[in-house]
């Protein structure tokens, strides 16, 4: 089980992380939302031990560190690969570097996506770079993938297949924490939302559980962050109504 308890991250001019106490256990699809500077992110990089921050951060009851990192994988929109490398020489150094390196999902993900084998990554477009990310991390072989905004540059068909193709070749024991904006186009595939706003997390809930109260989780969301309906037309009337003077 992946377990952050009482993590707080400060920065210079401000608190991005505020007494976060939540725990992933293992064969989960979660989606963490929130708005831009939430602390979503900071959240991840935390986990990785990208940040230091004060608190605790445990896998299966140990600190995170390089005798356990290779158990959770990070995809990124702003790309953890090396650009001059082409996908043939990513799959030949993680093989090498990852005990647990899938050759088969690389191959049939590389096969899925269309992906090029011998071409360096820095001449493929935004879209694929992202698509290869999101490779790498399901393919090292980790318990526990982090996906941070994934599909930015992805057709909406794409990001379709890719939802379906990853409840398909996901094993029991992998969990993968998936941050997006992308609410209600994920709400069919993960199985528990963990709602994050100004550093804290104000919402925990699966699925299900939604399903059984009737909600979507759109309307958990709204409700959760006390969304105001009528914010947009509040908006333009004030602002006719100045241009009016």
């Amino acid at each position: 089980m992946l377990e952050i308890k009482n993590v707080t991250k400060k920065y210079v001019f401000k608190k991005a992380l505020s007494d976060v106490s939540v725990s992933f256990p293992r064969g989960e699809i979660v989606g963490l939302f929130g708005e831009n500077g939430a602390g979503k992110t900071t959240l991840m990089k935390s986990i990785l031990g990208f940040h230091s921050f004060e608190g605790d951060i445990t896998l299966d009851g140990q600190r995170i560190s390089p005798k356990n990192i290779a158990k959770i994988s990070y995809a990124t929109s702003e790309h953890s690969f090396f650009p001059n490398l082409t996908p043939a020489g990513h799959r030949e150094f993680y093989s090498e570097h990852f005990e647990g390196f899938s050759e088969k999902r690389f191959k049939g993900l590389m096969e899925f996506f269309e992906l090029p084998m011998h071409k360096p990554l820095r001449f493929f477009s935004m879209g694929q770079k992202n698509q290869f990310e999101v490779i790498l991390a399901l393919c090292q072989g980790a318990d526990y993938i982090l996906m941070d905004e994934p599909f930015a540059g992805n057709d909406i068909f794409n990001r379709e297949d890719f939802y379906k193709v990853l409840l398909g070749i996901l094993e029991p024991n992998e969990t993968v924490i998936l941050s997006t904006h992308l609410i209600e186009e994920v709400s069919e595939f993960i199985g528990r939302a963990v709602l994050i706003r100004c550093g804290r997390i104000v919402g925990d809930i699966g699925v299900s559980e939604l399903e059984e109260q009737g909600k979507t989780l759109m309307s958990y969301i709204k409700e959760t962050y006390n969304y105001r309906a009528d914010r947009v037309s509040r908006a333009l009337d004030e602002i006719s109504g100045e241009d009016g003077k």
